[in-house]
């Protein structure tokens, strides 16, 4: 039986807005905005994306299915440097690009893990900007 896709994206936008506090279109904002800062060649997981924006890894996992198209998503990355298999052909191409080492089906993150500091910075001034 096929679900009902606008009820299940209701139903997970009220969950998340309990969980998090806030509107979920702030969230998508907030990730999307996290994920801005992060610079060429360098790569953060769903996870790390999650701690600086308060909210889960799988969150910014579907936040990025549906919006990553707007951002760099290829940096972004599961935290083994893994992406979902039909992302990872053209993310090798950029990962390439950037010159982030990369195999088959993962880029090298611990070498190229963003300086998680500077990240936290850049995006507090992002999010600074956001209610000016």
């Amino acid at each position: 039986m096929a679900g009902n896709s606008s009820g299940s994206r209701a139903f997970r936008e009220e969950r998340a807005k309990r969980i998090e506090g806030r509107d979920p279109e702030v969230t998508i904002e907030l990730v999307l905005r996290a994920v801005e800062q992060v610079p060429p060649g360098s790569v953060v997981s769903y996870g790390e994306i999650a701690e600086l924006v308060g909210t889960s890894a799988r969150r910014v996992g579907s936040i990025m299915s549906v919006h990553g198209g707007e951002v760099s998503w290829w940096r972004v990355t599961n935290r083994d440097g893994g992406l979902p298999e039909h992302l990872l052909p053209l993310a090798r191409k950029q990962w390439a690009r950037e010159e982030i080492e990369h195999g088959e089906k993962r880029c090298r993150i611990g070498r190229h893990r963003v300086d998680l500091g500077k990240l936290a910075a850049d995006y507090a001034k992002a999010v600074d900007e956001l209610s000016s």
